[in-house]
């Protein structure tokens, strides 16, 4: 297997676990994800969480009001820089979020680096929803 095609295995982990969060599984996304203390993600409802605790915790909080989930990458292109990888697309998709149907519709960029010979995701980056900000700003 190609390391492009390791990389692309990785990236359909994190989307698989993505849409279990987006069913409200919030501990689905673990294994894919680096525990470093250095990982970051900055989602649709805004901010930067920064270490594997914050972003757990973020992913874990959009798990607890998420239903009838489906995220999918399109555009797909990937680079490759040794043992790092950046990966750039548009998500689509749907979820529920409190309830109110959330259409999603975001450039993504999400870095994998290589480690212990597994690939896992250190930096997911989305554009901001503003609907989804919404949903939060009224809970």
């Amino acid at each position: 297997m190609s390391t492009e095609d390791e990389v692309r295995n990785a990236s359909k982990q994190f989307y698989t676990g993505l849409n279990r969060m987006a069913n409200g599984d919030g501990n689905s996304l673990a294994d894919i994800w680096s525990h470093s203390a250095a990982v970051m993600a900055m989602h649709p409802i805004g901010g930067r969480e920064v270490g594997w605790d914050a972003v757990r915790a973020s992913f874990q909080k959009v798990a607890e009001l998420a239903s009838e989930g489906k995220i999918e990458l399109k555009d797909q292109f990937i680079r490759l820089a040794g043992d790092v990888a950046c990966e750039a697309g548009i998500e689509h998709g749907h979820l529920k979020l409190a309830g109110q149907q959330i259409t999603i519709e975001h450039r993504v960029t999400n870095i994998y680096q290589r480690e212990a010979g597994a690939w896992k995701i250190v930096h997911h980056h989305t554009d901001v929803s503003p609907a989804m900000l919404d949903v939060f700003s009224r809970l």
